[in-house]
């Protein structure tokens, strides 16, 4: 789900700013703890190849996401001052919520996830799943939480998602709108009038 907002937020700060000025901003970019982000990423990318592999990084993944999450609000607080952070933090920080009061896995509702590849669904019925989802059930904390929402065609892509993905995504689809387009809209504001009359 956070592609969707990169996604849209590239399109729409490359009207607004220009691809030039865009690459140009991204080539600026400096944030406090830059490493973090595609340290964690890569993390994640290594937990989901080998845990299918290896019963004990399956067993102790769930503490390993939690992990993950609160290194990454700590990057994201750093960088608070930052636009649409504030957003992203929020939506990050209710994802980390659900997940920790049921045991470092965010639920799945069977409803939300009908949109999904059947196969998908059939482990997450029957709990085979290896991943940091789990199927909804009664006794699941907060669902209202959980990845809840379903969206299906003509959304571009089939994918359940939670309150905390959305607020997430408004979020980084700000920063990268500013970001590319922040500049511009400063040089025009600082651009000289032009009166027109000839000395």
């Amino acid at each position: 789900m956070v592609f969707d907002g990169i996604i849209l937020g590239l399109i729409v700060g490359m009207i607004r700013g220009g691809l030039k000025q865009g690459l140009h901003a991204f080539g600026q970019l400096k944030l406090k703890g830059g490493w973090i982000f595609p340290v964690l990423l890569l993390i994640q990318l290594v937990i989901f190849a080998v845990q299918d592999q290896s019963s004990f990084v399956a067993s102790i993944s769930n503490y390993m996401f939690m992990g993950i999450y609160i290194v990454g609000m700590i990057f994201l607080w750093l960088n608070r001052d930052q636009h649409g952070f504030g957003l992203i933090l929020t939506g990050v920080f209710l994802n980390f919520l659900v997940m920790a009061v049921n045991g470092g896995r965010m639920p799945v509702s069977l409803q939300a996830a009908s949109v999904l590849d059947p196969y998908y669904v059939d482990m997450l019925s029957q709990g085979t799943v290896i991943t940091k989802h789990y199927l909804l059930d009664e006794s699941t904390r907060l669902p209202f939480l959980g990845d809840i929402i379903p969206l299906s065609p003509p959304y571009p892509r089939s994918q359940a998602i939670s309150i905390g993905d959305i607020v997430m995504n408004v979020g980084i689809f700000v920063y990268i709108v500013q970001l590319m387009s922040g500049d511009k809209k400063k040089a025009e504001k600082n651009k000289p009038l032009e009166t027109g009359s000839s000395a």
